[in-house]
C-alpha cells in the first residue's frame, strides 16, 4: 500500500493491481437534489474514492460533482452498482450508469446483491467480464454475496471478484465471509461500517474514543483499517467528513482491536442477501 500525503488514505491494491483508496465517501440515501452539493463537500475535504449505485438514484449529481470539482479524473475512484432488476440486461444498465455519471471509464462495477432467486447474477457476471475486458471497467466485484453465491460464482465466471462489499461492523463482522472472501483475494469492504450508527455507543468504542481523544466513529473507522478492510462511511456534514477521513491516521493496538472485535453480537441492520430479492425499481 502507499499513502496519500493530503490525508494519510492508504491505496489498498486490489487483486488485478488497481488501487482503490481504503477509505471512500458513501452516498446511500443521499437525495438526488443534494447529491452534488454533499459530494463536493466530501472532494473537498480529501475523498478521492466515491460510492453510489444505480439504486440510489444519485449517479447523476455524483458526476456532476466530478465535473465541476476539477479534479483530475485519474486521481478519482469511481463504484457504481448494478440494480437487482436489471441483472438480465447488464450491459445496457451499465452504459446508462456510465452516461449517468459522465464517465468513459468506471473504476468498480458491481453486482449489488445476488438475488439467488432470480438466477441472474452469473449472466450479469460474464457481461460485465465482457465490459471488463474491453476496458470500460478498470475492475469488477459484488456485493451482499454469501459464501455460496462466491462458490457459485468462481465455479462458472472467468474473472474472481476485486471487491465483496458487505454490511459490516463491530456488532455483525461476518467473519467467516470475510475470511472466505479474502483467500480468494477478493478485498472486504465494509458498508454500514459504523452499523448506521448503532455501534457508537458501544462501551468499549466509548471508551477507547475517550482514551485516544478520538470521536466513536474514528475509533470503529480504524478498527476496519487496521484489519485490512474498505471502508465508505456516510455523513452529510463537512466536519464529520473530515472527522472519519481522519481515522486514517489513528492508530490502535492490539488490545484495543480485540475489545471492539468482542462487540460481536450477530446484529444485521441491513437485508439479508440469502433472501432478498426486491428489484431496486
Amino acid at each position: 500500500m502507499s499513502q496519500t500525503p493530503e490525508t494519510g488514505v492508504r491505496q489498498f491494491a486490489l487483486n488485478n493491481g488497481v488501487a482503490i483508496p481504503q477509505v471512500g465517501f458513501g452516498v446511500f440515501q443521499v437525495p438526488a437534489e443534494e447529491t452534488q452539493r454533499i459530494v463536493e463537500e466530501a472532494l473537498e475535504a480529501g475523498y478521492r474514492h466515491i460510492d453510489t449505485a444505480a439504486a440510489y438514484r444519485n449517479e447523476a449529481g455524483v458526476g456532476a460533482a466530478i465535473a465541476a470539482s476539477g479534479i483530475p479524473r485519474e486521481e478519482l475512484f469511481i463504484t457504481t452498482k448494478l440494480r437487482n432488476g436489471e441483472q438480465g440486461s447488464a450491459a445496457e444498465a451499465f452504459e446508462n450508469s456510465r452516461k449517468a455519471l459522465g464517465l468513459d471509464v468506471i473504476d468498480l462495477y458491481l453486482i449489488h446483491w445476488p438475488v439467488p432467486s432470480q438466477g441472474l447474477f452469473t449472466q450479469a457476471w460474464k457481461v460485465m467480464e465482457k465490459l471488463y475486458a474491453d476496458g470500460q471497467i478498470r475492475a469488477i466485484g459484488v456485493s451482499n454475496f454469501l459464501e455460496d453465491h462466491l462458490d457459485t460464482l468462481l465455479a462458472e465466471g472467468g474473472v474472481v471478484p476485486a471487491v465483496n462489499q458487505i454490511e459490516l461492523h463491530p456488532t455483525f463482522q461476518q467473519s467467516a465471509l470475510a475470511l472466505k472472501s479474502r483467500s480468494h483475494g477478493i478485498a472486504v469492504e465494509a458498508y454500514s461500517p459504523l452499523g448506521q450508527g448503532a455501534d457508537l455507543n458501544a462501551r468499549a468504542v466509548t471508551a477507547l474514543a475517550e482514551d485516544k481523544g478520538a470521536t466513536p466513529a474514528q475509533i470503529i473507522l480504524a478498527w476496519h483499517l487496521a484489519a485490512g478492510t474498505i471502508v465508505i462511511p456516510k455523513s452529510s456534514t463537512p466536519a464529520r467528513m473530515r472527522e472519519n477521513l481522519a481515522a486514517a491516521s489513528l492508530s490502535l493496538g492490539a488490545a484495543d482491536l480485540e475489545a471492539i472485535s468482542a462487540l460481536e453480537a450477530g446484529s444485521r441492520v441491513g437485508g439479508d442477501p440469502a433472501v432478498a430479492a426486491h428489484s431496486q425499481f
